[in-house]
């Protein structure tokens, strides 16, 4: 079964600006009734207010039925979403996705559901540095997690979510690491790996990896100062390697003339809640250095820098505007 469209970005900044404003007291019969209007429009604004909700239990949970406004609110939701709600727990169990907000960018319980129970893992905005049995030396960026397996004939990492750095040690066993898509083995190596939705990024700075994609016939040697992206079945064209990759374990976010979109996907891993961008604004260019740990920083520099403006109704809720 087929999941529906992501609601656009101002579809979800609409339901992020209702959730502000009912959540925030004082709210009439007549602020409830446009709220209902226009949750009842469409498919769209239903599941892009699911979406809110879900991020909310996570960052900021309604706090005391004290409130008789609030009180009015959950009622209301009560009256109007018990039926769809026991839907759309069904169409999500079935692949369906009136709720469908796993599937999307900002995927934050399949990543801590595939994260739980591994040997090591990093919650947003954390670096981890770790030292392995064999002298080898890794560093776990925010947000990510991995298996180790070491045997008597192999050195195994499993890398399940997000993105390690990793400088081998000398020993006599291979070292290997697994993605979703395959196979990395160092051949005497400091490289990063980044998992992501569909495909495995590589970057070697040091020495040589080669890449066995899972449902691939051949395997390909990257060597030092190349970048290439795999899936399970080919390597890509291998191209200059991406100082980024290697620049998060100092605590910094390069940026080299890459687009916003694609900054925002590492900035997500220090920025609790929901940061996203309108396809406008996504496509503007980045140049810079920026402060991985410090995301307030972060967004007033790009503010100051591009033609911007940074939105957020609720705490835990960023919006990136081209003005």
């Amino acid at each position: 079964m087929n999941a529906e469209p992501k609601p656009d970005h101002a579809t979800l900044q609409q339901a992020a600006q209702w959730y502000a404003r009912l959540g925030a007291g004082n709210v009439d019969g007549s602020a409830l009734k446009h709220w209902q209007q226009w949750l009842d429009q469409h498919e769209d604004n239903r599941a892009a207010w699911a979406f809110v909700e879900r991020i909310s239990q996570r960052f900021e949970p309604l706090q005391s039925q004290a409130d008789a406004s609030v009180q009015a609110l959950q009622s209301a939701r009560h009256r109007h979403y018990s039926r769809r709600r026991t839907l759309a727990t069904l169409s999500v169990l079935c692949g369906g996705a009136l709720l469908g907000w796993a599937g999307w960018r900002n995927q934050l319980l399949p990543q801590s559901l595939l994260a739980i129970g591994s040997d090591l893992r990093t919650g947003v905005g954390e670096i981890r540095e770790t030292r392995l049995p064999d002298g080898s030396q890794l560093w776990l960026n925010a947000d990510s997690a991995l298996n180790i397996d070491y045997q008597a004939g192999l050195r195994r990492l499993q890398l399940v979510v997000g993105e390690v750095l990793i400088k081998t040690a000398v020993d006599t066993r291979p070292f290997v690491i697994d993605s979703a898509q395959g196979r990395m083995q160092a051949l005497g190596t400091f490289f990063s790996v980044l998992q992501r939705e569909h495909d495995t990024r590589l970057n070697v700075f040091e020495g040589a990896v080669r890449i066995q994609p899972q449902d691939g016939a051949t395997s390909t040697i990257v060597a030092a100062g190349k970048q290439v992206d795999f899936d399970i079945y080919a390597s890509g064209l291998a191209i200059e390697a991406n100082e980024a990759r290697q620049a998060w374990n100092q605590g910094r976010l390069l940026a080299n003339d890459i687009s916003l979109a694609d900054f925002i996907v590492d900035m997500q891993r220090y920025q609790p809640g929901y940061l996203n961008a309108s396809e406008a604004a996504g496509a503007l260019r980045v140049v810079g250095n920026f402060p991985a740990n410090d995301p307030t920083r972060t967004l007033k520099m790009l503010e100051g820098a591009l033609p911007i403006r940074i939105n957020q109704p609720l705490p835990w809720w960023t919006s990136i505007e081209l003005l």
